[in-house]
């Protein structure tokens, strides 16, 4: 086969270091499209982004021509270089160290861009510690929780 095709949805997600609610109203919007004009010049076609104070959520389709994990390292880099430039309130911002990115079946990519759209809405009931566990069990990922939160 001459031609190369890869067509894979992802849902990434990961939080402030510490899970500080440092992403607030004032930045929130203008972040989730710095963060979806990073993916894009990536080639990695951002779908949805979006997230809650804590922490960002990224539908995209994964570019075969960029490692998952580079695509992480830019997108964190690059936004948290960024937002230090928008206050001092923002200083001390940074991401934390790891990332949990999940499969999507192309027939639910609606349910996932309605999900992080009612972030704010979800986590009236449940933090992202809560949040992310439900994902690994659902993924059925293995995983030691000593090493998820530091």
């Amino acid at each position: 086969m001459p031609q190369s095709i890869a067509y894979n949805y992802l849902h990434i997600t990961f939080s402030t270091k510490y899970r500080e609610p440092l992403i607030d109203e004032a930045i929130e919007e203008e972040l989730f499209k710095y963060i979806g004009g990073i993916c894009k010049n990536l080639e990695c076609n951002p779908i949805k982004v979006g997230g809650y104070r804590d922490h960002i959520h990224i539908l995209c389709i994964l570019s075969r021509k960029i490692a998952l994990m580079k695509l992480l390292e830019e997108v964190k880099s690059h936004s948290s270089k960024w937002i230090k430039t928008k206050g001092d309130q923002y200083k001390n911002f940074y991401w934390q160290r790891g990332y949990g990115s999940f499969s999507v079946n192309p027939a639910e990519i609606d349910v996932v861009i309605r999900y992080i759209e009612n972030q704010a809405e979800h986590h009236k009931k449940k933090s992202f510690q809560e949040e992310y566990i439900a994902f690994l069990k659902k993924y059925n990922a293995e995983y030691d929780e000593r090493y998820l939160w530091d």
